[in-house]
């Protein structure tokens, strides 16, 4: 009983953790990507994630486009979860290897957000070619920063847009089989399921 609580517990943490870690992951795509904020739905991600960035944007500022300031809440938020779960399933409460299993697993979340960004892309370019909806216009905003480099070296043929299957190779490639997943599984030994996406 105790442990299938300790189970209850680790999931609850990682379901909530995970999912506030991914909307702050958002947030520093929209900013590097430099989505339109009237956007009501960046808005909405903007107010969820502002409390715990807004006390760090003056000891940590935007550099280029990249918001330390978003990284560095997101770090905690994963830091905390990771130890919050490492607890419940009775292992040490701090270990230094967690800091390395928090970087590949953000690293491996923004792989997720521009692959399903993409996914989204395509569906919506055959049921919905000519939609304004904010959720496709931000979809579009966030992935045309690494579409359009593959744009260049594949343009359009026919009016289809062949340059997303790059994309979606340069991912896959990076994430599931030259860089993060075996990074993540065969050096540092990620358990499975503690960071969401790995």
């Amino acid at each position: 009983m105790t442990a299938n609580l300790a189970s209850a517990g680790a999931y609850i943490v990682q379901t909530f953790f995970g999912l506030y870690v991914v909307a702050l992951m958002l947030r520093f795509l929209m900013q590097v990507s430099r989505v339109d904020y009237y956007n009501p739905i960046s808005q909405a991600i903007v107010k969820l994630t502002d409390p715990p960035i807004q006390p760090l944007r003056s000891l940590l500022p935007t550099v280029r486009g990249v918001n330390f300031a978003t990284l560095a809440v997101a770090f905690v938020v994963q830091l905390v979860a990771v130890v919050l779960v490492m607890l419940l399933s009775g292992g040490p409460i701090l270990h230094p290897i967690y800091v390395a299993w928090v970087m590949v697993g953000l690293f491996s979340l923004i792989f997720d957000i521009y692959f399903f960004a993409l996914i989204i892309m395509v569906i919506a370019s055959w049921i919905a070619p000519y939609s304004n909806h904010p959720a496709l216009t931000l979809t579009h905003q966030l992935t045309e920063p690494i579409c359009a480099p593959a744009r260049r070296l594949l343009p359009p043929m026919g009016g289809l847009d062949f340059s997303i299957i790059l994309v979606f190779m340069f991912i896959v490639i990076i994430d599931r089989i030259l860089v993060i997943e075996p990074l993540a599984h065969q050096y540092l030994r990620i358990p499975p399921g503690l960071i969401l996406g790995l």
